[in-house]
Parts: structure tokens; C-alpha cells; sequence
């Protein structure tokens, strides 16, 4: 009986912290997430040094506004859980990324562009994939 009752609460706790969680990732507007991008593009300066194709700082934080503004404009319209799901692999291990953030969003099949959108490269964690090749 203790094992059963134990078993609720946990989940009732972990449901309550889950539903704080989700409306602290959100803007106090109840919009996109505020992700704090500027360390990540200035580290990711630093790693770029060794590649061909090198991103300066300021084209990092344009493709991560670039991204933050495209994410207005669907961020209301995507599920919950959607949300929830691209916010937590956007921030996941401390790198937080608009770039990534929007592109998993996409991925899941919501905020496509009508017309072919430039490649944001940004702070992303993926960036760097296409051209270790």
C-alpha cells in the first residue's frame, strides 16, 4: 500500500515540476523561449578557427536572430509538447541555440517556409557536420 501511494505522489510531483518547467521555458510574453546564444557564438568562434569556412561572431548571432524571429511568428501555432520536446534538445547540456531550436521544430512537420529559407548555421550544435566531410 505505501509502495502504491508512493508511486502517486512521485508522479504528481514529477507532472507539477514537468508543467513549471514548460511555462518557465517560455518568454514572459508567453512566447519563444529567451535562450542565451552570445557565449555559444563566441565559442563557437574560437572552434571555427580550424575550418575552411570559418563564422565570425556577429554572422553567428545574425543566423541566431535570424531564427528567434522566424520562431515568433510559428511559436504559438506548434504543440505543446512539440515545444517542449525542441526547447529541451535546443538547451540540452548548457548550449542553447535558436538555430536548433527552429530546426527541430521543422523537423517535426511545423513552421515550414514557403519559399527555400537560407541555412542558419548559428551557434548550433549540428553546424559543424556538413563540413567535417
Amino acid at each position: 500500500m505505501d509502495f502504491k501511494v508512493s508511486c502517486a505522489f512521485l508522479s504528481a510531483a514529477c507532472f507539477i515540476v514537468l508543467s513549471l518547467s514548460a511555462n518557465a521555458q517560455t518568454s514572459g510574453r508567453g512566447g519563444v523561449p529567451d535562450l542565451k546564444v552570445e557565449a555559444n557564438c563566441k565559442a563557437t568562434q574560437e572552434i571555427d578557427k580550424s575550418l575552411t569556412e570559418p563564422q565570425s561572431y556577429e554572422a553567428c548571432m545574425s543566423d541566431e536572430q535570424t531564427a528567434q524571429q522566424q520562431l515568433a511568428s510559428i511559436w504559438t501555432t506548434t504543440p505543446e509538447t512539440i515545444r517542449i520536446q525542441c526547447y529541451t534538445e535546443a538547451s540540452a547540456g548548457g548550449i542553447e541555440s535558436y538555430v536548433d531550436l527552429l530546426s527541430c521544430i521543422q523537423m517535426n512537420g511545423f513552421g515550414q517556409p514557403s519559399a527555400p529559407a537560407p541555412t542558419l548555421r548559428g551557434a548550433s550544435k549540428n553546424r559543424n557536420k556538413k563540413q567535417s566531410g
